[in-house]
């Protein structure tokens, strides 16, 4: 399994990373996770994408839910059996999140692996015969940052980015009603989700910091492009949700 994980993941990206800090990074090894990131992310952008819709759809359909569990209360099996109904109206899965989520961990955890490992000296290991290994990695980010150390700037602009995009990615409220408990939780996390990326990530090094701020504001931008292409499609699913 360990061998699989670093022929397919860890070696590729490491590769990249350490060919994007000799070309187009210039010897920045911020600019170099920046880069990797970015690919990473533009290549998991199709599971992102139905992932972020699938999430947008379960939250248009918790309206719905709430009824049917308030109908059904006193017949689980009713009840279940009107909510796998209405998954199958709408096409979800109730459960596709949760696997999606597992297929992106493995890649998540290679790329956190390959921003801390880089920077301890002797352990550029593994790469192809064709990429050249920098003799003195340089840990500066923009001349700025020592990737090394902690950076509450870097955090910070994580954990704000984090909440741009969970603040983007609720359902704006369409009428006047008690949230469920789902939504609740959602709400709440906008806020939690934040918080808990800056006490984490600010004792790591910046770098993995810098590597979630990346990320991040990828998926910034990933939610306000979903959020205009399911404004028209989701707008009939709310009308039949109501």
């Amino acid at each position: 399994m360990q061998y699989l994980y670093n022929i397919i993941l860890y070696q590729p990206f490491l590769n990249a990373m350490v060919f994007f800090y000799n070309t187009i990074a210039f010897g920045d090894l911020g600019l170099a996770i920046i880069f990797l990131t970015t690919l990473v992310r533009l290549l998991l952008f199709p599971i992102f994408q139905k992932s972020t819709k699938h999430q947008m759809v379960m939250q248009r359909l918790q309206p719905k839910l709430k009824k049917i569990q308030e109908d059904h209360h006193h017949n689980p099996e009713q009840q279940t059996k009107a909510m796998m109904s209405l998954y199958r109206e709408h096409q979800v899965n109730p459960f596709s999140g949760f696997f999606l989520l597992l297929l992106q961990l493995p890649i998540l955890i290679a790329l956190y692996h390959i921003v801390l490992n880089i920077l301890k000296p002797g352990t550029i290991v593994g790469l192809y015969s064709f990429i050249q290994a920098p003799q003195n990695l340089s840990h500066q980010f923009l001349g700025l940052i020592n990737l090394e150390e902690r950076s509450i700037v870097i955090v910070g602009l994580a954990a704000l980015a984090q909440y741009v995009q969970m603040r983007l990615g609720l359902p704006k409220a369409q009428e006047k009603r008690e949230l469920s408990t789902t939504e609740r939780m959602g709400r709440q996390m906008i806020f939690i989700g934040p918080i808990l990326t800056f006490v984490i990530f600010y004792n790591f090094p910046s770098a993995i910091g810098l590597y979630w701020l990346t990320t991040s504001l990828f998926s910034v931008l990933q939610q306000a492009i979903i959020n205009r292409q399911q404004h028209g499609e989701l707008g009939p699913l709310h009308n039949k949700t109501d």
